[in-house]
C-alpha cells in the first residue's frame, strides 16, 4: 500500500516542503476502558516549528464503509524541527473486529520557535511491586528565565518501534526557575500495553521553552508567520521500523 501525502496551502506563504511532516509508528490497541485507541507520532523533518496539531481518524470496516470519524490533538504543544510529537486518539468504538483499517489526516500551523533549553538530565524505566511501569527522572532549566506550565510526555515503543502508549504529566509546582532541577515521575496507566515496552522517549516543554534535542538542528533564525496547512495521507500497514536502529531517544546522559 502506498502512502499518500498532500500539502494543500491555505495561504501563499513559505511552508514546509512536501513530505517533511509525516506520521510514523502508528497502530491501534484496546485500552483498559475497552475503547479502541490509535497511537503514533508526527515527525517534523522541516526547518519550521509547528503547533496546534489536530489528528483526525477515519475508521473503516471490511466493506469499506466509514464507521466513525474522531479527532484529537498531539500531546505536546509544539514540535520543533527534527523532533516528534505523540498522539493518542480515543475512539467511540469497543469492537476492534469491526474495524478493518483506518485513515489519518492532520492539520497544523507554523509556529514561532521556542528556545530548546529544558534538558532531561536523567531518566529510568522501572516497575513497582504490582508490575506497574513508572518512568522517573530529572529535568533542568538551562534558560535565563523561569519556565512555567511544564509538561512532560513519555512515549513507549514495542520491539518494532511502534508506539504502544503515551502518558503525560504536569510538574508540581508547575514552574522551574532558571538553573534549577526537578525530579519527575510519570505513571503509565495502560498496563497491558506497558508489558511490551522495550524503549521510550521523553519530551518536556513549558510555555516559554522546549526540550533540548539530542542532535543539532539546522542553522538560521526562524521568524514564522502562523499559517495553516492540511496534510492527508493513508496509513501504511506494511511499514516496519527497526527498534534496534532507533537513535533518537531522550535519556540520561
Amino acid at each position: 500500500m502506498k502512502k499518500l501525502v498532500f500539502l494543500i496551502p491555505l495561504l501563499f506563504l513559505i511552508q514546509p516542503a512536501f513530505g517533511e511532516i509525516v506520521v510514523e509508528n502508528d497502530q491501534t490497541y484496546i485500552g483498559n476502558d475497552g475503547i479502541i485507541h490509535i497511537v503514533g507520532e508526527i515527525k517534523n523533518d522541516s526547518k519550521f516549528p509547528v503547533n496546534k496539531i489536530k489528528v483526525i481518524v477515519t475508521l473503516i470496516d471490511e466493506n469499506g464503509k466509514v464507521v466513525d470519524t474522531i479527532d484529537g490533538n498531539v500531546v505536546s504543544n509544539i514540535i520543533m524541527p527534527g523532533m516528534k510529537g505523540s498522539f493518542d486518539i480515543i475512539t467511540n468504538q469497543k469492537k476492534i473486529e469491526n474495524i478493518l483499517d483506518y485513515n489519518l489526516k492532520f492539520e497544523y500551523k507554523l509556529a514561532t520557535p521556542k528556545n530548546q533549553v529544558i534538558e532531561i538530565i536523567s531518566s529510568e524505566m522501572t516497575r513497582d511491586q504490582l508490575n506497574n511501569l513508572i518512568i522517573s527522572g530529572t529535568i533542568e532549566n538551562n534558560g535565563d528565565i523561569t519556565a512555567n506550565m511544564i509538561n512532560i510526555v513519555a512515549t513507549l515503543y514495542d520491539r518494532e518501534g511502534k508506539v504502544l502508549t503515551v502518558s503525560k504529566i504536569q510538574t508540581k509546582p508547575d514552574f522551574l526557575r532558571a538553573g534549577e532541577e526537578r525530579h519527575f515521575v510519570i505513571p503509565i496507566y495502560e498496563k497491558s500495553q506497558s508489558m511490551n515496552a522495550v524503549d521510550y522517549t521523553i519530551i518536556a516543554e513549558s510555555d516559554e521553552y522546549s526540550v533540548v534535542p539530542e542532535f543539532p538542528l539546522g542553522s538560521g533564525a526562524l521568524l514564522i508567520i502562523s499559517v495553516s496547512s492540511y496534510v492527508v495521507f493513508s496509513r501504511n500497514p506494511e511499514r516496519i521500523t527497526n527498534a534496534l536502529g532507533r537513535c533518537s531517544k531522550i535519556l540520561a546522559r
